[in-house]
């Protein structure tokens, strides 16, 4: 399985000479299995993938939740507007609304100039249901709701004898979430939020961020320690931690768990 980060950000897209090397936009991550691509969240990044990979496209998209960051890339994916393009978007139904609701809602005046109806390549949707795994090409895709304003899924994904576990925008709170951890155990890599350290988290330096909706480093490492991954990957990298910062908490999180590193924009894996 082949992985590249497009977008690691967390809150907002950034542009700015202290971040270049980590990169500014929000979350999106291509994983490729073969002919296959399946790419988890539509934030920013996804504008870079679309210029970089052309159209048409078959790919499918996953989406962890709605908020801002993780689908305002959807009205500038190329491969969208394409009519020989095949896109399947794909997430989970909320008292809120589903998938459709929300990008429709955001590609909607006076938010923007136009509307769904514009992609012409006449995007398919599909439901992201917790009870059973979702199959997309050698893809399968199972998911769990976590904790997360307004909810969040983590995705445990396996294609060619690998696993990875897509862990963006969970609250452990005072503990760790044991449902990440049995979803995540044994798995090849594991992406997980690090938007805070525990430090910020808990107020200890500064406001507290209790119930913003993110984790911090040093949970990521215990939920690798428990769930015995091969290798961690910090994500949703707060939008003010500069490339020095960033690299001070991977050097942290290296101490706990060896097989550490913090994703940045652009940087391919093969697993």
């Amino acid at each position: 399985m082949h992985i590249q980060f497009w977008g690691v950000r967390g809150s907002i897209a950034v542009s700015d000479p202290r971040t270049v090397r980590t990169g500014g936009n929000t979350p999106c991550v291509e994983l490729r299995c073969g002919d296959e691509t399946l790419i988890l969240d539509g934030g920013t990044g996804l504008r870079a993938l679309g210029a970089a990979r052309g159209a048409p496209l078959r790919a499918a998209i996953v989406f962890s939740h709605v908020h801002w960051d993780h689908i305002q890339g959807v009205p500038f994916f190329g491969p969208l507007y394409h009519p020989s393009s095949d896109i399947t978007l794909i997430g989970a139904e909320r008292d809120s609304g589903d998938l459709r609701d929300a990008l429709s809602a955001q590609m909607r005046p006076p938010r923007f100039p136009i509307g769904l109806d514009a992609l012409t390549a006449r995007p398919r949707f599909a439901n992201l249901d917790a009870h059973r795994p979702h199959e997309h090409g050698p893809f399968r895709i199972t998911s769990i709701d976590l904790d997360h304003p307004d909810g969040v899924r983590a995705l445990r994904i396996e294609a060619g004898g690998r696993a990875v576990i897509y862990a963006t925008d969970v609250e452990h709170g005072e503990g760790i979430d044991d449902r990440l951890v049995r979803l995540a155990e044994g798995a090849d890599l594991l992406i997980h939020d690090t938007q805070y350290f525990d430090d910020e988290y808990f107020g200890r330096t500064g406001p507290s961020r209790r119930g913003w909706g993110h984790a911090t480093v040093e949970q990521a490492t215990e939920v690798a320690r428990r769930a015995g991954v091969d290798r961690l990957a910090l994500f949703h990298h707060d939008p003010g931690r500069t490339d020095a910062q960033v690299e001070g908490m991977e050097d942290l999180a290296r101490q706990r768990w060896a097989r550490t590193f913090a994703a940045r924009e652009g940087e391919p894996l093969d697993l």
